[in-house]
C-alpha cells in the first residue's frame, strides 16, 4: 500500500485508541488505511475494536519488531548511566522499550510506502493531504514546535551537545514525536551503523533519558542527515497552525479545530496522562483541556455510553487546600 497511518497502542491506551480512530475515519476518511503497532501483549480490546474497522489493522509481527528493539537496547547501552538509573528506579532493560516499535514503520518490510505516524493521545482534525503532498518531495516531515524548546529532546546540560551538533540546527530540525510522517527504508543499514557507532564514541550522553523513543529518533534523523521538513516553519505565519492541547485559544467548529481561522491538522493532548483519560471515560467529572471534543470521537458510535456530567468539573490536579500550603510555608508539609 502506497499511503497509511500508523499509530501505537495497547488496551491501556483503548479509550484514547477509540477516539484517535473514530477522528480518522470522519476526518480523513474510511478509505485510508490504519495500522495499529502493538506497543506490547496487552492487546485484547484493541483486537477486538480494530475486528470492527475494515480499513484497521493490528501489527504484532515480533520478527518485524526485534531488530529495531534490539537497536534501541544497543543505543542505551552506549549511554554512560540509563541503566543504571533505570534499574534503581526498578526499570528493567530499555525504559518503555514498547515505543521504539514505531521506528518499524521505516523497515523495508513495513506495510506502507509513506506514512503518518500519531500517538494514539491524538485526534486528526483534517485531511492530511498537505502532509502526503509534502512527502512527494521530503523524506521527513513533522508539524510542531518542539524547535522552540530543546529540554525535552537532548539533555541540555551535556557539554557535547554543541559539539554533536551546530546550534542552528538544532533550532530548525527537532521535533515532538507525537506525529511525524515519512517514507520506509530512508533508514540504511549504513545509517543505523553511524548511529550507534556515533553514540558508542561517546556521543549516547547527549540523549535525554526522560523520553527515550523521542531522543532516540530525533538524533537517528539528524545524525542520518535527513531533512527535516517543519510546517510549522514552512508555511506562512498566517497559514500555520498550533497542535498542542496545552494552547487555550483553538476554536470549535462542527467539531473540528481552528487557529485563527485555520482549521488544525491534529491536536496532540501532549502532557495529559492515560489515566486521566480514563477516569473521566468511567463517569468522573474532571476537567481536562477540549474534553468535549475528545469525548464526541470517543463515543462517536456509542453515544448512548458518553458519560453525562452536571455541575462544575473538578481539577484533575486540584490546587492544595489552605492548610496544606501554611504547613508548607512552615516547612512542615511538601
Amino acid at each position: 500500500m502506497k499511503n497509511g497511518i500508523y499509530t501505537l497502542a495497547n488496551d491501556y491506551v483503548y479509550n484514547q485508541l477509540v477516539a484517535l480512530l473514530n477522528s480518522i475515519e470522519v476526518n480523513v476518511g474510511k478509505s485510508m488505511p490504519v495500522c495499529v503497532i502493538a506497543y506490547d501483549d496487552r492487546v485484547d480490546k484493541v483486537r477486538a475494536e480494530v475486528a470492527k474497522r475494515d480499513n484497521v489493522t493490528l501489527l504484532e509481527d515480533p520478527a518485524l519488531f526485534a531488530p529495531w528493539e534490539e537497536l534501541s537496547r544497543k543505543v542505551w547501552q552506549a549511554h554512560p548511566t540509563a541503566f543504571k538509573i533505570w534499574q534503581e528506579k526498578g526499570i528493567e532493560g530499555v525504559y518503555r522499550i514498547g515505543m521504539n516499535r514505531r521506528y518499524c514503520a521505516f523497515d523495508r518490510e513495513a506495510p506502507f510506502e509513506r506514512f503518518a505516524y500519531f500517538d494514539a493521545d491524538v485526534l486528526v482534525l483534517n485531511n492530511l493531504a498537505e502532509i502526503f503532498k509534502a512527502l512527494d518531495k521530503h523524506e521527513f516531515v513533522v508539524y510542531d514546535f518542539q524547535y522552540k524548546d530543546l529540554s525535552h529532546i537532548y539533555n541540555i546540560q551535556s557539554s557535547k551537545l554543541l559539539e554533536v551538533f551546530p546550534q542552528h540546527r538544532l533550532e530548525s530540525e527537532i521535533f515532538c514525536a507525537g506525529f511525524y510522517a515519512g517514507r520506509k527504508g530512508i533508514f540504511t543499514s549504513e545509517k543505523l551503523n553511524t548511529v550507534v557507532s556515533s553514540l558508542e564514541a561517546g556521543e549516547a550522553e547527549i540523549l535525554y533519558m526522560s523520553a527515550p523513543n523521542q531522543s532516540v529518533l530525533n538524533y537517528m534523523i539528524m545524525r542520518s542527515h535527513i531533512p527535516v521538513y517543519n510546517l510549522a516553519l514552512e508555511l506562512p505565519k498566517n497559514k500555520s497552525t498550533g497542535c498542542s492541547v496545552t494552547s487555550g485559544h483553538f476554536e470549535l467548529r462542527d467539531n473540528v479545530l481552528y487557529d485563527r481561522g485555520n482549521q488544525l491538522t491534529y491536536l496532540h493532548y501532549i502532557g495529559v496522562s492515560t489515566k486521566l483519560f480514563n477516569r473521566i471515560c468511567d463517569g468522573e467529572n474532571l476537567d481536562c483541556p477540549y474534553r468535549d471534543i475528545f469525548l464526541h470521537y470517543r463515543y462517536l458510535h456509542e453515544p448512548e455510553n458518553r458519560p453525562q456530567f452536571t455541575g462544575k468539573p473538578k481539577p484533575y490536579n486540584p490546587p492544595p487546600s489552605l492548610g496544606t500550603r501554611v504547613l508548607r510555608k512552615l516547612g512542615l508539609s511538601r
